[in-house]
């Protein structure tokens, strides 16, 4: 199964963007494991730094970590 981000030829992930993270954060506003995005493991990691990068920014919730 090839990643979603790779099929829509992503090449970089902007952290204010917060739209594209909704996906990829649970309810509670943690990150999504890769089994569970079906993310390739370049782009999980690209998602996790910007989802880290906009909650220290406060653009996205950082309550739940």
């Amino acid at each position: 199964m090839e990643c979603y981000l790779c099929k829509k030829n992503v090449k970089e992930i902007d952290f204010k963007e917060t739209q594209l993270f909704k996906t990829y954060i649970s309810g509670m506003g943690k990150i999504r494991p890769k089994s569970k995005t079906g993310l390739c493991s370049t782009h999980q990691r690209r998602i996790a730094k910007a989802v880290k990068r906009a909650r220290h920014l406060g653009l996205l919730s950082a309550s739940a970590k």
